[in-house]
C-alpha cells in the first residue's frame, strides 16, 4: 500500500524547524573559510515572483548549501531593489503610493521565497528604500564626485516611452522593443550623471586574470572595457566649435578626407540653423534613432549618412578643409 506524501505538511514542518533553529543564520566564525553568495535582488514591481526568479535562485541555493556542507561559513543574503521607475509605474497603474506598493510586494515576495525553502539569512535582508541603506549609496556618490569620478554628461540612451526610463541593451527584445511593455525603444540624448569607469580600466583588466571565469566571459569583459592607446586630436569647425577625436593611428591623419559625427551629437542640434539641408538631416536623425544599437555596430551592413551642408572642418595635419557628415 502506497502512503500519500503530504508535501504541504512536510514542507511547513521543516521550514518551521529551519526558521526556529536559525539554520541559515550567518555567524562570525573565523575558524571556517568564508563564502559569499549573492543573487541579483528582484524588483518588487509586481504582485509576486515569476518563474524566472527561482530559475536563478535555485542554482545559488544549491551552491550555498554545498559550500555550507563542505565546511564553509556561508553568507547568502537576499534583498529588494525597490527604487526606480518600475516600482513607480506599478504604483501609478494600481493607484497607490509607491511606498505602500513596495511594502506590500516585498512582503509577498519574501513569503514566496520562504515557501520555496531557500537558505537565505533574513537577518541580512537589504531593501534599497531603507534610509539606513541608501545613505551609504549617497555617501559613495559624494566621494566619487569629490574625486572627479562622477560628472554630468550629455549621452544617448535607449529610451522606453512606455516605462519612461532608460534601458540597457540587454533589456531590448530582438525587434528593438522593451521587454517589459513592448514599446518601441528609441535613442534619445539625455543629460545625466555618469561615472568615469575609464579611470579604473587598467586595474579592471589586470584583475580579470584573478577571476575563475570562463575565458569567453573574460574576453567579453576586456572588449567592454575597451582599453586602447592613441592620441586625442582637435579639429576646428567652420561654426567656431572644436571637435576632439581619438585615434590609434595619428600617422594616418594626412589621408583624412571627411569627418563623421553621431546623429545624436549635441553640436548637430546646437547649430541646426547653420545646416543648409536641415530637413534632410533631421529626417536621418529620426531614422537612426529607431535603429537598434547592434544594427548600428554591425560591420557587415552598409553604412548610411548625410552631409551637413554649410559646416566643414579643418584637418590639422595639412590645414585642408573637409566635409562633415552624420552617419550611423
Amino acid at each position: 500500500m502506497h502512503r500519500r506524501f503530504d508535501h504541504e505538511v512536510i514542507e511547513k514542518k521543516w521550514q518551521t524547524e529551519w526558521k526556529d533553529k536559525e539554520v541559515y543564520k550567518t555567524t562570525e566564525d573565523s575558524s571556517k573559510p568564508k563564502t559569499f553568495v549573492l543573487d541579483m535582488f528582484p524588483y518588487p514591481s509586481g504582485e509576486g515572483l515569476h518563474v524566472g526568479h527561482p530559475k536563478g535562485y535555485i542554482a545559488t541555493d544549491i551552491y550555498s548549501r554545498f559550500k555550507r556542507m563542505s565546511g564553509f561559513n556561508v553568507l547568502h543574503p537576499m534583498g529588494f531593489d525597490a527604487f526606480g521607475l518600475p516600482a513607480e509605474n506599478y504604483a501609478i497603474k494600481n493607484k497607490v503610493h509607491p511606498r505602500v506598493a513596495v511594502e506590500k510586494n516585498v512582503a509577498r515576495f519574501k513569503e514566496q521565497l520562504e515557501i520555496l525553502g531557500f537558505d537565505y539569512d533574513w537577518d541580512r535582508e537589504v531593501n534599497t528604500t531603507d534610509p539606513e541603506f541608501y545613505k551609504w549609496t549617497q555617501w559613495i556618490f559624494i566621494q566619487l564626485f569629490k574625486k572627479g569620478l562622477a560628472y554630468e554628461s550629455h549621452e544617448p540612451i535607449n529610451w522606453c516611452p512606455g516605462c519612461q526610463t532608460g534601458l540597457a541593451n540587454e533589456d531590448l527584445e530582438s525587434d528593438g522593443t522593451c521587454e517589459r511593455c513592448d514599446s518601441v525603444v528609441e535613442k534619445r540624448p539625455m543629460r545625466q550623471w555618469v561615472l568615469n569607469i575609464r579611470a579604473y580600466a587598467d586595474r579592471m583588466l589586470k584583475d580579470l586574470d584573478t577571476l575563475q571565469w570562463p575565458d569567453h566571459i573574460k574576453e567579453a569583459q576586456r572588449n567592454w572595457i575597451g582599453r586602447s592607446e592613441g592620441a586625442e586630436i582637435d579639429f576646428k569647425l567652420s561654426i567656431g566649435e572644436i571637435v576632439t577625436v581619438f585615434t590609434t593611428r595619428p600617422d594616418t591623419l594626412f589621408g583624412a578626407t571627411y569627418m563623421v559625427l553621431a546623429p545624436e551629437h549635441e553640436l548637430v542640434q546646437k547649430h541646426k540653423d547653420s545646416i543648409e539641408n536641415w530637413s534632410e538631416v533631421e529626417a536621418y536623425i529620426k531614422e537612426a534613432a529607431n535603429k537598434k544599437e547592434m544594427d548600428r555596430l554591425d560591420d557587415t551592413k552598409e553604412k548610411t549618412g548625410v552631409k551637413l551642408e554649410g559646416i566643414t572642418a579643418i584637418n590639422p595635419a595639412n590645414n585642408e578643409e573637409i566635409p562633415v557628415y552624420i552617419a550611423d
